[in-house]
This record gives structure tokens, C-alpha cells and sequence, in this order.
């Protein structure tokens, strides 16, 4: 969630599962399972919308800006800003955010996979930007990228993504 830092997270979505435990009384024990994750769901339909590579990693956007307390639209955001949301990539790197791409270069880091980039990009985004007092989009994109306005480019996805809702075939109006 936005709000005056990028960093809130949202909470995890959880349903509660009454279960009785075998040889007690009828007293039922509660856990919680997870539920579909509607996070999730809308970042890979927006992805998809955008003929995105990284559509298949959705859930693992979400689950690294979990497990780092980050928003779980920025590293999205940012792929969408620096890559066209994986689409224009430097060949073989997996690299959708200019991960390691320095003024004047036109390489840099390589991952294994769109996963392993999200982690890299996730943890380095935690530990040298958040960590060391980036609280604000702003703060953030003074070090992350030479443009002025970066900042403004990644705030325009980050809302888009969490304005996106899908229409489906359900949705779609019938005239005849």
C-alpha cells in the first residue's frame, strides 16, 4: 500500500479452518490455510495484458516483497519502467529492471531466471536502498537510476497495477 512510503505491505490473505483434532472433545483447533491471493491474480493478469514474461512469476513478485516487507507492485513497477516489463532485456540476462546497468554501458547483471532476478533485485532494493533510509520512491530513484523523473515513471505503474482490474469474458457487454 501507498502510503507516504513505498515500503507498507499489505497483509497476506489467510481463511481460518476450524478442525477437530482427532481423540479430543469437540473443541476445534484453528488454522489458518492460505487462500488464493487476489495480489497475485491481478499482477499476472496485468502482466499478461502486457505480453510479459514475467506474468508466470507473479506469485513470486508477491511472495519476495512478503517475505522483504515491500510493496508488491515496486519490483513489477520497475521492470515495467526499465524493460517494458521483461519485453527488452539485454539477450540471455533475464534482467528486466537494469540490474547492474551502469551510465554508458549497455550490460549487465545476468540471472539464472526471471525468478532469480526478482529475488536479486528484491533483496538488493531491501538491503542497500530501504535499509540504508530510502523511505520514499524519490529517495529511492536518485540512487537506482540517473533519470529525474524514474521516479515518476515507476509511481505511474505502481498505480496502474493497482488500479488494474480484469474483464473477463463474463464482463464483456453483448449487443445485438
Amino acid at each position: 500500500m501507498l502510503v507516504g512510503s513505498i515500503f507498507i505491505n499489505w497483509h497476506r490473505p489467510v481463511a481460518a479452518v476450524a478442525v477437530l483434532e482427532a481423540g479430543t472433545s469437540a473443541s476445534p483447533v484453528v488454522a489458518t490455510m492460505p487462500t488464493t491471493d487476489s495480489r497475485v491474480t491481478k499482477l499476472k493478469a496485468y502482466l499478461e495484458m502486457h505480453n510479459s514474461p514475467l506474468a508466470e512469476s507473479a506469485g513470486h513478485f508477491v511472495s519476495e516483497a512478503d517475505r522483504l516487507d515491500l510493496d508488491w507492485k515496486l519490483v513489477a513497477a520497475i521492470a515495467g519502467v526499465e524493460s517494458t516489463f521483461g519485453k527488452h532485456v539485454p539477450r540471455n540476462s533475464y534482467n528486466g529492471w537494469g540490474w547492474g546497468i551502469f551510465t554508458g554501458a549497455s550490460d549487465g547483471k545476468h540471472f539464472r531466471s526471471w525468478n532469480d532476478g526478482i529475488t536479486t533485485v528484491s533483496e538488493g532494493l531491501k538491503y542497500n536502498y530501504v535499509d540504508k533510509g530510502a523511505s520514499s520512491l524519490e529517495q529511492m530513484g536518485r540512487k537506482y537510476a540517473a533519470s529525474p523523473v524514474w521516479s515518476a515513471k515507476v509511481r505511474f505503474f505502481l498505480n496502474k497495477i493497482e488500479a488494474f482490474e480484469q474483464v473477463g469474458v463474463d464482463h464483456l457487454a453483448v449487443t445485438i
